[in-house]
């Protein structure tokens, strides 16, 4: 399955959670790209747009392949097998979880201006335009499981099947797309272009939040 664009596969994802209107669930995005598929979605289901940030923490002299993932609070998702396999240092881990902490508040600052939440008690639907290896999903999973909601479900395009297969053990899964074989989201995209901060901040405005610089 080959998507048009990020509103195409948001289109045909709100389709599938259609049912969800009526619990008024919170759409819940990982910036950038997510921010777009979870605007669709939201406008579609009648629901509220929120952002979560979490980020990859990578390995030393290989920062593409996650030993973990890091949320705005701190707390860390870590990857075991990979930590244990290269032996990374504890000072090593403590260092980056800093380094990205310090943008995940730039982020969120700038984005909707608070680092506050509240999802007791409610449906919430996490969305990305896609996922790779999960780890920023998988953290963000436990996070907001953390916060304990009514329900959660999560939402994407496309991902490996193997990444889903862990996925739904952890929460609910509407996705379109689950291939064996799977080398990076955009190639199930014929349109995949950047999405800049200014766009990112100018859906959220739609939804009440004040960017702060």
């Amino acid at each position: 399955m080959i998507f048009k664009d990020r509103v195409d596969a948001a289109l045909r994802l709100a389709k599938k959670l259609e049912s969800l209107k009526v619990e008024d669930p919170i759409i819940l995005a990982i910036p950038r790209g997510g921010v777009v598929t979870g605007d669709v979605i939201a406008k579609e289901l009648g629901a509220r747009l929120d952002i979560i940030v979490s980020r990859k923490v990578g390995a030393p002299y290989n920062p593409e392949l996650a030993i973990g993932a890091v949320m705005h609070d701190g707390f860390f998702f870590p990857n075991t097998d990979i930590i244990e396999a290269l032996n990374v240092p504890r000072e090593y881990i403590d260092r980056e979880i800093k380094s990205e902490l310090k943008e995940i508040e730039r982020r969120l600052t700038k984005f909707r201006g608070s680092l506050d939440y509240r999802l007791q008690d409610r449906s919430v639907v996490l969305v990305d335009d896609g996922i790779a290896t999960g780890a920023t999903m998988f953290a963000a999973i436990e996070w907001v499981t953390r916060q304990h909601p009514k329900r959660l479900i999560v939402a994407v395009p496309v991902g490996p099947r193997s990444t889903i297969e862990k996925l739904s053990r952890l929460a609910e899964a509407v996705v379109l797309e689950a291939p064996q074989f799977f080398n990076a989201v955009g190639e199930f995209y014929n349109k995949f272009e950047q999405v800049e901060d200014y766009r990112v901040i100018e859906i959220l405005r739609q939804y009440g939040y004040q960017s702060k610089k």
